[in-house]
């Protein structure tokens, strides 16, 4: 049994090692998913719509009958005398027993309390916000995860450029060793061409660290475990030439305006609140109870129960308070403008970044374009330059400036793809469909 036992833990050893370095390709889809059910903020902001349920809940509480009971039992070790004088005679009476004991059971129920009725439609408009708050913190999170995700993408596109280099100049590293070991080259250029090798491996090792911290930045940003290894498919970078002329966006579908208009709705009911603090209240109590007194324990021994009961209503009625509420009302008063101006202020800022987003989207398709061009030349330049290089007609200064020339070129493509998803994500968030980034 002992060695079985330490089989089984040995294989599930080996298991969850391989399970914790497990590599996963990984989509922009599938990132967003995963940010979406794994990180903290959404985990949070679920929890928040869940905890706005219980918060009616309370507040509801408060319009259901109230009960209360209560009891005591007290033995009195020295009893009170109390001097009476009776025909010019003091008598000395004890006052009490030595064992009493009480039971009660109380009702309150409100028919009237507007500050109440108030706190219900708070109670409901919290829950609503909280859901509309959730709907925001998953798209903060979606563009978050977008911009690292591409983040990640453009420096892999950035290694696979230096990469690519690094094997054409190698390839003229060791045509050029063979003419040097042949006597028909010159040594200097081997040199030079080793030079270029090793500056180009250092650039190399720069990019592989930064593609390292970027793709834990990655994990950290849809919550996955650091050890994991991910694998960005190579389609990523797709082109929509159409958004440039997408047609305008609603403002009042964004959630950060949806957001400050149901905190100013909140902020209004607040105010509401305050005011109910003018009307009266009313409220329909009960209580039934007994008090019992004895010379032994209640139970068992010499001890009598007298009942009680009453019914009644309760009601209070404001009168003065020296102006409080008065100053409350108006200290709302100040924070509701106070929201109205922030919800002014973001709707010019989304309108700002917006305009920029479709300026950005238009520039970029203009730059990718160039750009992409551009790589085309570069290549034909080098390939060029290579075949004239074997043939005596060019030197290695311009074999290497053209190959190097050729890899700024696709660098310089591959910032333009970047700039242009990351306006896409900003333009796609100012249409209100960031989700869409999700489901396609």
């Amino acid at each position: 049994m002992k060695r079985i036992n330490i089989i089984t833990l040995f294989m599930a050893g080996i298991f969850s090692s391989s399970m914790l370095h497990a590599q996963e390709t990984l989509t922009l889809q599938e990132a967003v998913q995963f940010a979406l059910e794994n990180k903290a903020e959404a985990k949070k902001s679920r929890l928040d719509v869940e905890n706005a349920q219980y918060q009616i809940d309370e507040v509801r509480a408060g319009a259901l009958p109230q009960i209360n009971g209560s009891a005591s039992l007290k033995y009195n070790a020295i009893i009170p005398s109390m001097p009476i004088d009776m025909n010019g005679q003091t008598t000395y009476l004890k006052m009490g027993q030595p064992w009493n004991s009480t039971a009660a059971l109380s009702v309150n129920q409100q028919i009237f309390n507007q500050s109440l009725f108030t706190g219900l439609k708070a109670a409901r408009t919290t829950r609503e916000f909280y859901a509309i708050n959730h709907q925001l913190t998953e798209e903060q999170l979606i563009e978050k995860v977008a911009n690292s995700y591409y983040d990640v993408y453009t420096t892999q596109l950035q290694l696979q450029t230096i990469e690519d280099n690094l094997n054409s100049t190698t390839k003229t590293r060791d045509v050029i060793s063979g003419l040097v070991t042949a006597g028909l080259g010159r040594k200097i250029d081997l040199d030079r061409t080793n030079v270029a090798i090793n500056n180009l491996q250092a650039n190399r090792q720069i990019i592989v660290n930064a593609l390292e911290l970027k793709e834990n930045a990655l994990k950290f940003a849809i919550g996955m475990p650091m050890e994991t290894d991910i694998v960005l498919p190579n389609e990523t970078f797709a082109i929509d030439a159409s958004l440039a002329s997408a047609a305008g966006y609603d403002l009042a579908a964004r959630s950060e305006i949806k957001v400050l208009e149901k905190q100013n709705e909140l902020l209004e009911l607040n105010r509401e609140s305050m005011k109910a603090d003018y009307y009266p209240r009313l409220s329909f109590g009960g209580d039934l109870g007994y008090q019992g007194f004895g010379q032994g324990f209640p139970v068992g021994g010499n001890f009598n129960w007298f009942g009680s009961s009453g019914l009644g209503l309760n009601l209070s009625i404001p009168i003065f308070n020296g102006g409080a509420t008065k100053a409350k009302i108006n200290q709302a008063t100040i924070k509701i403008k106070q929201a109205q101006v922030d919800l002014e202020d973001t709707k010019l800022a989304l309108n700002l970044a917006n305009e920029n987003a479709r300026a950005q989207i238009k520039n970029s398709l203009l730059t990718v374009d160039q750009n992409r061009r551009n790589v085309q030349l570069a290549k034909e330049v080098m390939d060029d330059t290579q075949n004239n290089y074997r043939n005596g007609l060019a030197t290695l200064t311009e074999l290497l400036d053209a190959e190097n020339a050729y890899a700024d070129a696709q660098n310089n493509l591959n910032t333009s793809l970047l700039n242009y998803k990351v306006a896409e994500v900003q333009l796609i968030k100012a249409n209100g469909n960031l989700k869409s980034l999700v489901n396609e």
